[in-house]
C-alpha cells in the first residue's frame, strides 16, 4: 500500500472517531433568553397540582391528559376518557388522579368491578392528600350504592 493511501485512510479513521465520540455536555444548563407566555386557561394548571412534588415533563403531560379525560367524563364520553387516561398512565403510573377518573369512567359504563379496583388504586396513590382522599372515599360509597 502506498504511503498516501495509508495517510488518507488514517486521517479518515481519525476524523470518524473524533466526530462520532460522545458529545460534551455544557457546564451550565442552556435556557432560552426569552420565554413566551402561555395563554391563560380557566382549567387548573397541572404544573401547580397539589400533592405532586416532582414536576417532570412526563408528569405535567400526564396531568394535562388527566384534565382532558375529566372533561370527557363530564361530557359523558367514557370511552374517549378511558383511552386518554391509559395514555396518561403510561406517562406517569403514580398519578393517582388517573385512577380516580378511571373509576369514574367505568362507573359511567356500568362496570362496578373495574370501578372498584381503580378506586382502590386511587386511594393508594392519593393517600397523602386529604382533599383527594375525601373524593376517593365518596366515590367508593357511590360505587357501593350502585352495586346494591
Amino acid at each position: 500500500m502506498s504511503t498516501t493511501f495509508k495517510t488518507i485512510a488514517l486521517m479518515s479513521v481519525g476524523f470518524l472517531l473524533s466526530t462520532s465520540g460522545c458529545a460534551s455536555t455544557p457546564s451550565e444548563p442552556v435556557t432560552p433568553s426569552r420565554r413566551v407566555p402561555e395563554p391563560r386557561s380557566s382549567a387548573p394548571d397541572p404544573e401547580k397540582a397539589d400533592g405532586m412534588k416532582k414536576r417532570t415533563p412526563r408528569t405535567v403531560a400526564s396531568l394535562r391528559l388527566t384534565e382532558k379525560a375529566r372533561q370527557l367524563i363530564e361530557s359523558k364520553r367514557p370511552d374517549e376518557a378511558l383511552r386518554t387516561l391509559e395514555r396518561s398512565l403510561n406517562m406517569d403510573p403514580r398519578n393517582g388522579r388517573n385512577y380516580y377518573y378511571l373509576a369514574e369512567a367505568w362507573m359511567i359504563k356500568g362496570n362496578t368491578m373495574q370501578a372498584t379496583e381503580f378506586n382502590r388504586m386511587a386511594g393508594v396513590y392519593l393517600n397523602h392528600d386529604a382533599v383527594w382522599m375525601h373524593k376517593v372515599q365518596m366515590q367508593k360509597e357511590r360505587i357501593e350504592n350502585i352495586q346494591r
